[in-house]
This record gives structure tokens, C-alpha cells and sequence, in this order.
């Protein structure tokens, strides 16, 4: 079975490529396709990937291109995980917006919007293509903002793309351990938008358990949701929000702390990186210590500045593992080899949420099969959090249509319509600022 990667440079690639070295079922991803813009990272990351095979029998064997009508064709999988403007294009989406005084975060409020302005075209390039040269190929989508490109993708490839995310896999990881659920024993009740989304309820044998942790305050406090939004806080919402959340409801905390740092966590990804794919060329350098090194660092890194506002501390050990590229596995797993699995994805809505219209992407738990993601019925959401999920969504809507127009007018009135950016004047100038930046937003008249 072939899984073309598109984006096959991309520093992760080598979690997604361990997890199939791990498959020994029959059906199992016998050949993996790389496909990148950049061919200098697609021969480092092959170097990677090698080292990782060595003395695994039968791994999966790994090709790389540029050509991306070539990577597509005869695919059963693909994965699509790029970056449109790279890491450079990241840390001006956050310089920008800072500016302003603002949000940059690539997936969050004026930076995410960015980021979906330039990566919506190219991905809805990649959808018709697929169409036209794979058909029967499942796409899974992790190029972000997650959510709003899968959506754009849906209105090409329908139900047959299906977007993925860690967030909501890391947060349901700490909740069942927090109140000692083994792995998988728990049914996680979680519901909203990519990076916009709440555990509601924690079932272990049919009995919600989350009243039980969210009575006891040094349960609740016993890990990273807990440290960072503030016990009473959760107890508040009675539920436990995903860690992107903190972005808006501590947002003047967040806006300052990565206003006072250092580098933002795009410039220092884009430095680190250089770092990476330079070093990794030397003909004596251990590839994969080196990635191994690299990644380790980029992990215990991750959303620093929230941590640090919050007086959260360092992430713990047991959440520096990823986690994404399990949730491929097990997707690709159940829809291959019809191996029934329940996972928290991003598909249409088809009438889960009924403040949402049927083709509106969501994130939920899925029950996935050889038919494909099937929303599970969820119960309606508080007002607090229909009214964050409405006005996001709209936001969205309104990038897909910018993307789809060209229309400056319809762009600016995506960022003002976001929660996060407050002002229709800061909107025109987040506009002229990316357009000046970004060659790529060039389409906007």
C-alpha cells in the first residue's frame, strides 16, 4: 500500500515514518512517497528515515520527488502536512500581528488567519489533483489551521478527507491520567473546532468521572490544563478546555508574554531548523541523533510563553511524545483493514452540531471503519462556548471565501470579525502588513 507524504521534508515526518516501522499487520504501508518543493530537506529527512529502517526487516521503502502529480498517483494514502511560506512565513505572520498588538499564533486569531489566506489555494490545488489522479485515496489532512483547510478540501474530496490533530489526543492523555483511566479505557466527550474545543465528560464503565476531578482541586492542579487556565477557572466552565483556549480566555497575558520573549516561537523554530537541515548534511553526522536531539528541544519548547505566563512550569515528561502520528496509524489502520477504531477528528458536521450547517468541518470523536469517519452525536454546547465556536467559524468562513474571491475587503473582514483581533483598523493594517510580506497573498485585490 502506497502513503505519499506531502510536505516530506517537514521536520515531523520521521514520527509518522516510526509508526509505520512499528505496523507488522498484513495490509500494513509497504511504500512511502515523499514529496516536497524543497529538495535539499526531502534528502535530509531521507537520510533520517534510512538510519531509523536500519536492521528493520521489511520497512517500508521510502522514495522522494518534487513532482507532485508523480507522488500522487496510485496513492492509497495521503498525508498532507506543508507549511506554505515555511517557518520564515511563520514568524512574520507573528511579527506583524504583534505590531499591532495582537495574536500571531500560526492556528490562533490575526496569525492563523494569515497562515490560512496563503495555505487554503495550495490546498485546495492539492484537492482537485487528488481528485483527478487518486480518487479512491483517503487524504488526512495536518497541514494547519487544521480545521479550515480540511474544509476547504471537503468542498473537492467530501467525506474522503479527514483532518487529524494532537491537541485534543495530548489533553484526553492527561485527563484519564489524572484520574487513572488506563489507555483506552476512557470514552473522552470532547467537542468544538480545531484548537477550539472542550472535554465535557471522562467515561470509565459508563460513569462520567470528570465532576469527580473537577471537585478535587489537587487532582485538577495535577496537570498542565490544570496549571495553566487555573483550578477555579475549570471549575468555572465545568469543563476542561484544549490548551489553545488560553489564548482567549488569558489572551492580554498571552499577547504580552510573546511580545516580551526573546524570539517568537516561529523565529526560533525557523533558526532551529536552519540549524537541523544544515548540520544533517555532513557525511559523518548521526542523522537521526541529530533529529532525535533537535526534537527533543522543539517538544519540551512548546507553547513556552503560555507556560511561563501562567506559572505553569515545564511540560512534563510523559507529553513530550507526540502523538499525531499514532493517530494516522490508527485512522489509516481501521479504514484499510476495516479495524473499527473511536478517535477525535476533524469531518463534517453532518447535523452533530446544530448550530452548525452539514458541511462545516468540526473536531469530535469519530467512529471510523472501511466507509470512512463517522461523527458521533454529541450533546449541545454551553452558551459560552456556541458563541466562541459560531464567531470562529464564521471567521473561517469568511477566509475560505477571501481565498476563493481574491476580494481584499472580504480578507479584511476576516480578521475583524475574529474575537481576538479588536478594531476594523487593526484589520486593514494586518492586511497591508502580510500582503507586504507575503508574495504569496499577492492575489488579493
Amino acid at each position: 500500500m502506497k502513503l505519499t507524504i506531502l510536505g516530506g521534508g517537514g521536520f515531523r515526518v520521521p514520527l509518522v515514518y516510526g509508526a509505520l516501522l512499528g505496523d507488522r499487520a498484513e495490509g500494513r504501508v509497504t511504500r512511502v512517497v515523499l514529496h516536497d518543493v524543497d529538495a535539499g530537506r526531502l534528502r535530509a529527512i531521507a537520510r533520517v528515515l534510512a538510519e531509523q529502517a536500519a536492521g528493520v526487516p521489511d520497512a517500508p521503502g521510502v522514495t522522494v520527488t518534487t513532482d507532485l502529480d508523480e507522488a500522487l498517483r496510485g496513492a492509497a494514502f495521503v498525508f498532507s502536512a506543508i507549511r506554505v511560506g515555511g517557518l520564515e512565513g511563520r514568524a512574520n505572520d507573528e511579527r506583524v500581528a504583534l505590531a499591532e498588538g495582537v495574536l500571531g499564533q500560526e492556528t490562533v486569531g490575526a496569525g492563523g488567519i494569515a497562515y490560512g489566506l496563503r495555505t487554503v489555494p495550495v490546498a485546495v490545488d492539492i484537492a482537485r489533483r487528488v481528485a483527478r489522479l487518486a480518487p479512491d485515496a483517503w487524504v488526512i489532512n495536518f497541514t494547519n489551521p487544521a480545521g479550515l483547510v480540511t474544509e476547504a478540501m471537503s468542498r473537492h474530496l467530501g467525506d474522503r478527507v479527514i483532518g487529524i490533530c494532537d491537541s485534543p489526543v495530548g489533553l484526553g492523555r492527561r485527563v484519564s491520567r489524572a484520574l487513572g483511566a488506563r489507555p483506552g479505557e476512557a470514552w473522552i466527550d470532547y467537542v468544538g473546532l480545531n484548537h477550539l474545543g472542550w472535554v465535557r465528560g471522562l467515561r470509565i464503565a459508563g460513569r462520567d468521572e470528570l465532576p469527580r476531578l473537577l471537585a478535587d482541586p489537587v487532582l485538577l492542579g495535577s496537570f498542565e490544563e490544570g496549571r495553566l487556565f487555573g483550578t477555579d477557572w475549570l471549575r468555572s466552565l465545568g469543563a476542561i478546555p484544549n490548551e489553545y483556549l488560553h489564548y482567549y480566555y488569558f489572551n492580554r497575558e498571552a499577547v504580552r508574554a510573546y511580545q516580551e520573549a526573546e524570539r517568537t516561537r516561529g523565529a526560533f523554530l525557523h533558526d532551529q531548523q536552519a540549524r537541523f537541515y544544515a548540520g544533517v548534511t555532513g557525511p559523518d553526522v548521526p542523522a537521526l541523533d541529530l533529529w532525535n536531539r533537535t526534537r527533543a528541544e522543539r517538544e519540551a519548547t512548546y507553547m513556552a510563553e503560555n507556560r511561563e505566563a501562567a506559572g505553569a512550569g515545564e511540560r512534563e515528561a510523559e507529553d513530550l511524545s507526540g502523538g499525531y502520528e499514532d493517530v494516522a496509524l490508527a485512522l489509516m489502520r481501521a479504514i484499510a483493514r476495516d479495524e473499527r477504531a473511536t478517535l477525535i477528528l476533524n469531518v463534517r458536521n453532518r447535523g452533530t452540531l446544530s448550530l452548525l450547517d452539514g458541511d462545516a468541518v468540526i473536531e469530535v470523536p469519530c467512529l471510523v471503519d472501511a466507509s470512512g469517519a463517522h461523527p458521533v452525536s454529541v450533546d449541545p454546547l454551553p452558551d459560552h462556548a456556541t458563541g466562541l465556536v459560531c464567531a470562529v467559524k464564521a471567521v473561517e468562513r469568511e477566509v475560505l471565501d477571501a481565498a476563493r474571491s481574491g476580494s481584499r475587503a472580504t480578507a479584511v473582514k476576516a480578521f475583524a470579525l475574529h474575537p481576538l483581533v479588536d478594531s476594523v483598523n487593526v484589520a486593514r493594517r494586518l492586511v497591508d502588513g502580510y500582503t507586504a510580506v507575503h508574495p504569496g497573498l499577492a492575489y488579493l485585490g
